[in-house]
């Protein structure tokens, strides 16, 4: 049976950034063996030490949902994705190996605008970014890349982050460069399909998503005469939209981001464990919608934040 911290393939533990980090270098070098592989060895080690609060400026990760493991988990999808484009016979312009290294880098730190920083006083909790943290990950990779060596990238990393957003329409974002463009539709298919195959999805939605909405501001929305709008009512409230979710992600995969998600189906061979992993969860939320609390939710996801660092039903993050 597959392990909840362990990836759609039951083989590469995705809370471990150096599991992770071993895979996605390995595709690297098999695609590329003259490539440097440098930059992204930095970022797995430089992401590792911000989440984890070793890193001077930033706070540790405090979002249960959007922690580590979602991370890592959404970068080993989109090197599977960028080794998928490379090996299709379809795609006429091959990736350089410094587009990879851009897809990759930006992968790791599509979710770092949750972060706070060390001096931050505004805000409490990781998680009242949430409206706001693409934008703060945009301005991270425009002084970080340079860091690293990629400063040419710098610009393309902070627009191709917004396909991992829902504030901007994917088909307004702006690219001279149709790869890179590409790239960008492959971060947003890879943080898509990474979060709605893990074998702890619906119960992270239902026991850490949810808190991260009330705190963000997403669970509920201000209408223009004052009233208050209740989106999400609670966690099973979220988990019972699940499945229409599903159907809405599935046309954004399909339609908006051009269906790169059938790049895991080469890359694996032919059949693509991120779509069927994605179909049995959908189907499981549907079951599990009828039943009360969470009683046909019984897989345990793996706790990945610092000791005392927690997130509650009720949306409030106990230290």
């Amino acid at each position: 049976m597959r392990r909840s911290d362990f990836d759609i393939t039951d083989r590469i533990r995705t809370t471990d950034a150096i599991e992770v980090s071993d895979h996605v270098l390995g595709l690297f070098r098999a695609l590329y063996p003259r490539g440097n592989p440098r930059p992204m060895e930095r970022a797995f080690a430089d992401l590792s030490k911000m989440y984890h609060g070793k890193h001077p400026d930033y706070q540790p990760c405090d979002t249960e949902y959007h922690d580590i493991q979602h991370v890592l988990d959404v970068t080993l999808a989109m090197a599977r994705l960028l080794d998928g484009y490379q090996r299709d016979p379809r795609e006429r312009t091959p990736l350089s190996p410094e587009y990879f290294t851009v897809g990759v880098v930006t992968a790791l730190f599509h979710d770092v605008g949750y972060l706070r920083r060390r001096n931050d006083r505004r805000h409490r909790y990781g998680a009242e970014y949430t409206l706001t943290h693409v934008s703060r990950g945009a301005r991270f990779l425009l002084g970080y890349m340079p860091k690293i060596g990629l400063k040419k990238y710098a610009r393309d990393a902070s627009v191709i982050i917004h396909f991992t957003g829902y504030e901007r329409n994917p088909e307004s974002i702006r690219m001279a460069d149709p790869v890179m463009r590409r790239i960008g539709e492959i971060l947003g298919t890879a943080d898509i399909i990474a979060q709605m195959s893990d074998r702890c999805y619906l119960e992270k939605c239902h026991d850490r998503l949810y808190p991260e909405f009330v705190l963000g501001g997403i669970a509920e929305r201000r209408q223009p005469d004052g009233r208050i709008l209740v989106i999400y009512k609670s966690g099973k409230d979220l988990l019972s939209k699940t499945p229409a979710f599903y159907v809405n992600a599935m046309k954004r995969l399909d339609g908006k981001l051009h269906g790169a998600y059938q790049y895991a189906g080469i890359h694996f061979g032919g059949r693509n464990l991120y779509i069927e992993e994605m179909e049995k969860n959908a189907a499981h939320a549907e079951a599990a919608t009828g039943a009360s609390g969470r009683s046909r939710l019984r897989r345990a996801a793996p706790n990945t934040l610092l000791s005392g660092v927690r997130s509650t039903s009720e949306g409030l993050v106990i230290r």
